[in-house]
């Protein structure tokens, strides 16, 4: 039987069968390629993974939602490469399990904060922004620096990232409740903080 774009336009189901059939062909044309290319699957050199207090300070920074405030995704365009720096690529991100991208920039894209401010700066910030951006309406985090960062758990979760593809040892693992020893949730997440984009900074 011809179908006529009359006949498909008026029988819904035909129309479903050969709607979801191009949508299905064009997303596998599109999608399928890029897990064989290395550009999308290997890390960009010196890229390294989260040591296991940047791990525990990235769950803090998933935890408290901010990602629907700030993206990690500099488009490569002038205006954004002039005010945040090189702008990103996906080899940035194979470490990453969800990468944080983002659309939404009620606060600025944080890709390339990593080095750009004090620890000291950060503390203050996250205690209370207003007193060194006095225009910020981002809420405040104080009692991050009262509560201890959970080292219970991060080699667990260590192992887990394991499993998706981070190249952690089981000498790493081991250690990593160690190095959360005495540091509390907002020194976990300043190390988060301070290692975002530094490997591409000045590579272009």
């Amino acid at each position: 039987m011809k179908l006529s774009q009359e006949h498909v336009e008026s029988n819904l189901p035909w129309l479903i069968v050969l709607v979801l059939l191009v949508v299905s062909v064009g997303g596998l044309v599109e999608i399928v390629p890029l897990f064989f290319q290395n550009s999308t699957t290997q890390p960009v050199a010196g890229l390294k993974p989260y040591s296991p207090l940047a791990v525990a300070g990235r769950d803090i920074y998933v935890r408290e939602g901010c990602y629907n405030c700030h993206s990690q995704m500099i488009r490569p365009f002038r205006a954004e490469t002039e005010r945040y720096g090189p702008y990103s690529v996906a080899g940035e991100f194979v470490y990453d399990h969800p990468f944080q991208w983002g659309s939404k920039r009620t606060g600025p894209d944080l890709a390339r904060v990593g080095g750009r401010y004090s620890d000291d700066w950060h503390r203050a910030h996250l205690n209370n922004p207003r007193d060194v951006v006095p225009e910020s309406n981002m809420p405040g985090y104080p009692w991050l620096a009262k509560t201890p960062a959970d080292g219970g758990s991060i080699s667990a979760r260590m192992k887990t990232l394991r499993t998706l593809g981070l190249p952690y040892t089981d000498d790493d693992i081991a250690k990593a409740p160690e190095a959360l020893k005495n540091k509390s949730e907002q020194d976990a997440l300043i190390a988060y903080l301070q290692g975002m984009g530094t490997t591409m900074k000045g590579a272009r």
